[in-house]
């Protein structure tokens, strides 16, 4: 049986099992079965314990679930309603006024979280009520939600870089930094449209302008203090070389919890929450990449990378036309899984095709969660128009609906980092020279 043969027989019952509702971890090990019993290669038992002791085992995945316990601390706590009060202020006079709260909340809080789903719960439960109760139109309230929140995926310190980095064996720090401008250029697409859509509103449902004093806009900023001086200080020490990402974690948590304590809105039971849920999603995520290193190396015993790779240096593509048509690729996988499963289940797959046509992996990298971020909001499955739905109750299209300009802003996005690649490569090349 041929590589190709066995290829198509291994994708039919990856969908199917996927189809069925099956676990994804227990999915990609049972493919990794599958294809070594068409193989005729029985040595599952030593195979799987080596590739995924392999995997676990790597120092840099344990950034993974301290950053992702720091999230769940600030997720549980008033800090995160900190930042929408410390923003508003400020905002009430650019057009679209407390629209930006969402988005510049969601840029913020991405900065400390590195999760969409955990960013887009958070801030919507602040800003969706308030901004109904003022009048602001709905459809825009959720849009600006779901689109920022994708935010939780590129900004540094951010879980899915964490993934591709131990997956491709790629810097960490390196892509964190490569991941701050693009993050940033972001921010500003998603406010500028939001404002060029309030300027072309006539609305007068919207309650009028406060006007805040500047003692009360100054008064605001001690509110925003706290959680900025975390993300300097995480961000900062990475960029400056003075800790790694998994040290910076730590201390991540540690001044999480600090300013929890000097919030008073830690308790035992929100500390008890945050500890289980950070232990439930980093035991979820690295099932998912024991199993998918299991895959890769099934898949090399099968030979199908190389195969693929051969194929694709065949076809003399460009550089552009194979990252267009694996963009299409992400978007499809992105409609039935989360943004981890598609970057650990293609990764070792793509990346020889990606360094045969001379793509720096670094800049793929950013590329790849360009690309996820736009399959979070993208019917029937994007992860974060489920946390919206069910903050909402409105239907999943309706909210599909409202998000897709700002889908459209990340494929700009995408193509203005696949024409100007210094965007993602400019900050991280010259921190190393100097």
């Amino acid at each position: 049986m041929n590589e190709i043969t066995i290829g198509f027989i291994l994708l039919g019952v990856l969908f199917a099992l996927l189809a069925s509702g099956f676990w994804i971890a227990f999915t990609l090990i049972a493919v990794s079965f599958a294809g070594l019993m068409l193989l005729g290669n029985d040595n599952f038992g030593l195979l799987y314990s080596t590739s995924t002791w392999g995997a676990v085992s790597d120092w840099s995945l344990a950034a993974l679930p301290l950053f992702i316990w720091m999230g769940e601390i600030l997720f549980r706590t008033r800090l995160s309603k900190d930042l929408f009060e410390g923003l508003t202020p400020w905002l009430s006079r650019v057009p679209g006024r407390l629209l930006h709260v969402n988005i510049l909340s969601c840029g913020i809080f991405a900065a400390v979280s590195g999760s969409s789903a955990a960013t887009a719960a958070t801030i919507g439960k602040m800003t969706l009520p308030e901004l109904k109760r003022q009048g602001y139109d709905d459809k825009m309230a959720i849009a600006t939600l779901a689109g920022s929140g994708t935010l939780g995926l590129l900004i540094p310190p951010s879980i899915i870089l964490i993934v591709y980095g131990v997956a491709a064996e790629v810097s960490i720090g390196r892509l964190f930094m490569a991941g701050a401008l693009p993050g940033i250029m972001l921010v500003i697409m998603f406010m500028g449209y939001t404002a060029f859509w309030a300027m072309r509103q006539k609305s007068d449902k919207v309650q009028q302008t406060i006007h805040y004093s500047w003692a009360q806009k100054l008064r605001s900023l001690a509110r925003l203090i706290p959680v900025s001086a975390l993300v300097i200080f995480i961000i900062g020490s990475i960029y400056g070389g003075l800790t790694t990402p998994t040290e910076a974690a730590a201390f991540g948590v540690l001044g999480s919890l600090v300013l929890a304590l000097s919030s008073r809105s830690l308790s035992l039971n929100s500390f008890i929450d945050s500890l289980m849920g950070a232990v439930k999603t980093s035991c979820m995520i690295i099932f998912i990449l024991a199993g998918a290193a299991f895959l890769t190396m099934a898949m090399g015993f099968i030979g199908l990378p190389r195969m693929l790779a051969e194929n694709i240096a065949l076809l003399d593509l460009s550089p552009y036309m194979l990252l267009f048509l694996m963009t299409i690729m992400f978007v499809i996988l992105g409609c039935f899984l989360d943004g981890i499963s598609v970057v650990v289940l293609t990764t070792s797959v793509v990346l020889p095709m990606v360094i045969e046509a001379g793509i720096d992996p670094l800049w793929f990298g950013i590329y790849i969660v360009l690309v996820v971020e736009m399959s979070q909001i993208t019917p029937p499955v994007g992860f974060n128009l489920f946390v919206i739905q069910s903050l909402t109750g409105r239907n999943i299209f309706f909210v599909a609906k409202a998000a897709l300009p700002f889908f459209l802003l990340l494929v700009a996005a995408v193509f203005i980092v696949t024409v100007f690649p210094e965007i993602v490569t400019w900050l991280p090349n010259s921190m190393s020279r100097g």
